[in-house]
């Protein structure tokens, strides 16, 4: 699919769910967040009709994120079922790691490739503090655990609090560099203000090549993280709310004011 700007639309990020088992400092309030209810969620079998569709219009690359997508209930399952979908070259998932280690030889099993994992810090304390809880240990096993299951190349995604502190770039460098790891920097983003950059070590946050839509825990696409716009697959089925995306996906990211990372997918 070429939108107005002749870019090639053929990636869809689908978010499974807003929750998360974590608090991130800059995805959410550490007092929680007010859930989409259960019954606004999409069904499985719904987000694999929008999948195929997506397919059958041109998408070949997708992409499975939160929230937190490993604590949807039955998830392996929906990676099976996406997986079966012909004209997926490339099924991935974007995760914090932590139930990695649980679920990672299932996920490979049911067609998941490949894994991006979260990871900002490797100091213990400071990870826990980021997160808000979390357990670097349980990231560490996940990674291990990926790699075993062949979930390759496996990417981590760092946060950039401070462009002018390297000693945390410095570090997850070696440990990518030591552990056979892809790692790609991103700077802090702010929706509202629509404050991002281009991932260093990736194409996020290029404009003038970025392909990718996105489908909501809620069933909307959503044609760029950096915009209020969005089409109901639901009201207006899947192709229609996908060709809207597409046609009026915009030239640059300008902000999103009535979203937030934590219910879009990042």
């Amino acid at each position: 699919m070429l939108d107005r700007f002749k870019r090639n639309i053929n990636y869809l990020r689908v978010s499974v769910t807003d929750r998360c088992n974590l608090r991130c400092v800059y995805c959410m309030p550490e007092e929680g967040i007010k859930h989409i209810p259960h019954s606004q969620i999409l069904r499985f079998e719904e987000i694999v009709d929008v999948c195929r569709t997506a397919v059958d219009l041109g998408v070949n690359k997708i992409r499975i994120t939160g929230g937190e997508p490993l604590v949807r209930k039955g998830i392996v399952d929906l990676v099976s079922a996406i997986a079966k979908i012909k004209g997926v070259d490339d099924l991935n998932m974007t995760t914090n790691g932590i139930l990695l280690g649980q679920f990672a030889q299932q996920l490979k099993d049911a067609g998941l490739m490949r894994v991006n994992i979260s990871l900002d810090t490797l100091d213990p304390d400071e990870y826990k503090r980021i997160t808000r809880g979390g357990d670097i240990k349980d990231v560490i096993k996940g990674i291990v655990a990926a790699q075993k299951a062949a979930l390759e190349p496996i990417k981590l995604n760092a946060v950039v609090f401070d462009k002018n502190d390297d000693s945390m770039k410095v570090a997850l460098k070696h440990f990518a560099s030591k552990m056979g790891l892809q790692i790609r920097f991103i700077s802090q983003m702010n929706l509202e203000t629509g404050d991002f950059s281009i991932v260093e070590g990736g194409t996020g946050g290029d404009c003038a090549i970025c392909n990718r839509i996105r489908l909501t825990a809620n069933g909307f696409i959503k044609p760029c993280l950096f915009s209020d716009d969005e089409y109901s697959v639901r009201e207006m089925g899947a192709k229609e709310a996908i060709l809207k995306a597409v046609m009026f996906k915009p030239e640059k990211g300008v902000s999103c004011t009535h979203r937030n990372f934590y219910n879009i997918g990042g």
